[in-house]
């Protein structure tokens, strides 16, 4: 997603949000006809219809004739006329970046109520049905009623939403997108769903996130201490700040302020972005994270142990019963090779269909090198050498669990890579990133990082 905020001098540029920007071509043999989640989702795209409707009678004006449209063709599961008439939208939306002329109207809760209709019906058209279902019910099962939920990727934000009893009703939970909190207009749409239910932060929470934000960036440029990818710059007295690490930086301060001011609610988290303040707070908990009410000290290792069984089991159906404690590095690349590249699947005890399914393979991968994320975090942090062991075991685990699931995911390529690095694995993190870039998958920008990846390994002076 595409961002520009402007507040008290700062500028939020063009920044990647994780939901609901990737415009691919569109599957047009998918349909209602097809689904076996149809009665689900036609009573949610009934909902998010209504929804908008409701907010445009609210605004006393009238929806937009490509609205109605677009909403009439979801109806019917017309996805590919969804996804025509969305990208014409998206093309013309002020809040992402286009060539074109912007239109103001597409914003608000109208939009938001569309967005997250055309979301929901993108993951069924190109993910695999199967494993897209077992993904949303799988977490919706797992979330307490009552709680908040944050989804951060387009999976973790739109299959939960469409396939819960009803998001608008906060049944069986609230579902919210960190992604999209440091836009006023996101926020006037969740309150006006959730409003008097939960607390949702206001426009001065918002612009005081957006001040503590640019006066700790200030700080730490003129400290040299700004974080990979952020950019902050002095411009005409004002501090400029671009990109997405900005973004979910403010977007942070916003999920934290919804953490304390909701005590007596359970928290979980699909993550887009890591969120630093977030870390001490997390365990595993199945496909996602929970956000515990105090810091946790140390990872009990039953609770490491409970995830990495879990976990054991979840993949099995998906790749097979081989990759374990023992297995190493180039046991799992030869692997990813041999399906991926070479197709061969001989022998293979996984499903055929999900490791042919891009969609599907990135979902999961996703969500463990998420989960192999927090373990590495804590071993960066471990009081003790045995601490740091255990940690950096978990990780190195789930990490390869991650790039079984899809080896052309620049997430868990780069995320296991700087891991390796780290525990003086050169070598290793050379073979992942090498096999990274031979998948036919992985191309445009993607491609041209991982194989610039590549280089940065090779030329490290701990490779061989």
């Amino acid at each position: 997603m595409k961002t520009t905020i402007r507040s008290l001098g700062l500028v939020i540029l063009g920044a990647g949000l994780f939901t609901g920007c990737a415009q691919k071509p569109p599957a047009s043999s998918w349909s209602f006809d097809k689904s076996e989640a149809s009665a689900q989702l036609k009573a949610f795209v009934a909902e998010k219809e209504a929804q908008a409707n409701a907010a445009t009678r609210a605004e006393g004006g009238e929806m937009l004739p490509e609205f109605k449209s677009l909403f009439a063709a979801a109806g019917k599961g017309d996805w590919l006329t969804v996804s025509n008439l969305f990208a014409d939208l998206h093309n013309r939306a002020p809040q992402y970046e286009h060539s074109g002329a912007s239109d103001p109207r597409l914003r608000g809760p109208q939009w938001q109520a569309l967005l997250e209709t055309e979301g929901a019906l993108e993951q069924f058209a190109n993910g695999d049905e199967k494993y897209e279902i077992a993904f949303g019910h799988d977490i919706i099962q797992s979330i307490p009623p009552g709680s908040i939920y944050f989804g951060g990727t387009d999976p973790g934000r739109f299959l939960v939403t469409a396939l819960q009893k009803s998001q608008v009703d906060g049944d069986p939970f609230f579902t919210l997108t960190q992604n999209a909190l440091a836009d006023a207009t996101y926020l006037h749409y969740l309150s006006s769903m959730y409003g008097g239910k939960i607390y949702i932060p206001t426009s001065e929470d918002l612009q005081r996130c957006f001040q503590d934000y640019v006066q700790d960036a200030q700080q730490r440029l003129e400290q040299g201490q700004l974080k990979p990818g952020e950019d902050v710059r002095q411009v005409n007295g004002h501090v400029q700040v671009s990109g997405q690490v900005a973004v979910m930086e403010i977007n942070g301060l916003m999920v934290k302020i919804i953490f304390d001011k909701n005590p007596d609610r359970e928290f979980f988290v699909e993550e887009s972005f890591p969120l630093d303040w977030m870390y001490p707070h997390l365990e595993p908990h199945g496909l996602i994270m929970t956000i515990d009410r105090q810091p946790l000290a140390v990872m009990p290792a039953e609770m490491v142990q409970r995830d990495h069984d879990y976990w054991s089991g979840y993949v099995r159906p998906m790749i097979g019963d081989w990759l374990n404690d023992d297995t190493s590095v180039g046991a799992v690349t030869a692997f990813t090779k041999k399906i991926f590249v070479q197709h061969d699947f001989s022998g293979f005890t996984g499903d055929p269909q999900f490791v042919q399914n891009d969609y599907s393979c990135k979902t999961f991968s996703k969500l463990r090198s998420s989960i192999a994320g927090l373990y590495a975090w804590r071993m960066k942090h471990a009081a003790n050498e045995a601490e740091k062991e255990q940690m950096a075991q978990a990780a190195d685990f789930a990490f390869r669990q991650a790039i079984a699931l899809c080896p052309y995911s620049p997430e868990a390529v780069f995320r296991y890579t700087d891991f390796l690095v780290s525990r003086n694995r050169e070598d290793d993190a050379i073979l992942v990133a090498e096999t990274a870039a031979q998948m036919p998958e992985l191309s445009g920008r993607d491609g041209d990082q991982v194989r610039a990846l590549v280089d940065q390994l090779q030329q490290n002076p701990g490779a061989k």
